[in-house]
């Protein structure tokens, strides 16, 4: 498996505090390892065909659809952010 990155994500993620950054760096690795991670807490998005979600901490989650043999990291961001509410 691989990542693609939308803008969306790509501007969020600049965004995140450092921590953060590192933190969903290392989660991201764990993605590529196994889906079924347990500290990932992977999930269907509710509401949204084909779009899953991942923790990055108890307050930050991603967002990503899989194609292929691709990860598309949709968004990244609070779960209040990622929800746009």
């Amino acid at each position: 498996m691989k990542f693609d990155r939308t803008e969306r994500f790509k501007k969020q993620y600049q965004k995140l505090p450092q921590q953060i950054q590192r933190l969903t760096n290392q989660k991201l690795g764990f993605l590529l390892e196994n889906l079924n991670h347990p500290s990932l807490r992977v999930k269907k998005y509710k509401g949204e065909k084909d779009v899953w979600e991942a923790s990055i901490t108890m307050n930050y989650r991603l967002t990503f659809r899989i194609e292929q043999d691709t990860y598309i990291l949709l968004a990244i961001g609070t779960h209040k952010e990622i929800l746009g509410r």
